[in-house]
């Protein structure tokens, strides 16, 4: 099940404020800007800055290159 499009449009990343990037087949968010992962568990996202999980370059290139393929948007 994938995370309401209306909880969407108001999640931003705890840290910065900013869009995530929602990775619905890998249950996680993703701020690009910080290379920040946070897990979405059970439809429920996990934004707490302690839990996440900060990503290497390989990583990174990967789920933004990704998100281009796929057309996924930045979430708000």
């Amino acid at each position: 099940m994938a995370l309401d499009p209306k909880l969407l449009e108001i999640l931003a990343c705890p840290q910065d404020k900013g869009p995530l990037l929602y990775f619905r087949d890998e249950d996680a968010l993703y701020n690009p800007r910080l290379r920040r992962r946070y897990r979405v568990q059970d439809d429920i996202p996990i934004l707490l800055i302690d839990e996440a999980e900060t990503v290497d370059d390989a990583e990174h290139e990967r789920l933004t290159a990704k998100a281009e393929a796929e057309g996924i948007r930045p979430t708000f």
